[in-house]
């Protein structure tokens, strides 16, 4: 049997293809490209430098739209829970606001840390642990994500940890953390905010939580309504990194209503200008405010309660009746 060593038949044709689409592939890892056949393989789901230019990008523009109170400058750097809770905020800022923010102040971010776990499939995602010139001593805890290689990275889950308080990540000797499947903390958090119980341990966001609720609903003249929902899907998909002592660090997003009712006769006060900006229907004897939450907590190894080390929660929408 003769062989075509000229390239110019057809098994010449599929050898130089073959050779063509290596060197492609070798050409996008050198190039910082990290997924080649990413729902399959195991890779780094971003280099360091990609994810330093994401951090660096959703920081100007996150700074452009809160100068202007306009979410179409970060619409495409946001997402999921702190989309929800970015948004709702400018939105209220504009309404208020036309001019813009008068009170701005750029946020710096510094001291970036990122944890990048190794992973098959999508969404691909790593976490930046940063200091900001907002929030006092607490550390911006932020988790970058997208769904494709066209995308943009968004961040999904902003939270304010206390100094000291971020776990430290199990990360092997290539320098890549190790991506966890999610437990279902969200409807463990809404089923615990209702009827309470040793899931979760004690703290502000938790039994304090509680308490505070308990406290409000006993105010005369006024009833307080709550019901605490799961948010699972999508982009408000739970993620989770392993801790160097074996547990796992989750973030995961809720969803929070509270409708306050006033007594026959009276009615219920707007607590704000942002809330009023946020609320359909005229307030006259009840209104009901919808939160979006977003949280970071640490499920211990071994198991035991669950320790909610971080929280952002957003007012997204209101209801008058």
């Amino acid at each position: 049997m003769s062989r075509d060593r000229s390239g110019r038949g057809p098994r010449g044709r599929n050898r130089r293809a073959l050779i063509a689409a290596s060197l492609a592939a070798c050409a996008l890892m050198t190039s910082g490209c990290v997924v080649v056949h990413g729902e399959r393989e195991v890779l780094p789901t971003a280099s360091r430098a990609d994810a330093a230019r994401a951090l660096a990008r959703f920081t100007d523009a996150y700074n452009k739209a809160d100068r202007a109170y306009d979410s179409a400058l970060d619409a495409g750097y946001v997402t999921g829970a702190f989309g929800a809770i970015d948004s709702a905020r400018l939105k209220a800022g504009h309404t208020n606001n036309p001019g813009g923010n008068s009170r701005h102040t750029p946020l710096t971010l510094t001291d970036a840390k990122f944890t990048i776990p190794a992973k098959a499939g999508w969404p691909r995602w790593f976490v930046v642990d940063a200091k900001g010139n907002k929030g006092g001593s607490a550390r911006w805890l932020m988790v970058f994500v997208r769904d494709g290689l066209g995308e943009a990275w968004r961040v999904a889950y902003l939270t304010l940890v206390p100094a000291g308080q971020v776990p430290k990540f199990r990360v092997g000797a290539d320098g890549w953390a190790e991506a966890v499947p999610a437990d279902d903390l969200s409807s463990r958090y809404a089923a615990y905010l209702r009827d309470g119980g040793k899931t979760f341990a004690d703290g502000p966001s938790t039994s304090g939580w509680r308490a505070i609720r308990a406290q409000q609903a006993r105010k005369p003249g006024l009833v307080r309504q709550y019901i605490d929902e799961p948010l699972t899907r999508d982009a408000f998909a739970p993620l989770a990194l392993r801790t160097a002592d074996g547990g796992t660090l989750v973030f995961f997003a809720s969803h929070h209503y509270e409708k306050r009712t006033a007594a026959a006769g009276t009615s219920v006060a707007v607590p704000n200008r942002d809330v009023q900006a946020l609320t359909k229907g005229e307030v006259k004897q009840s209104l009901t405010l919808e939160f979006v939450s977003n949280q970071a907590a640490v499920d211990p190894a071994g198991g035991g309660p669950v320790s909610v080390v971080g929280r952002v929660q957003g007012l997204t929408a209101a209801q008058g009746e």
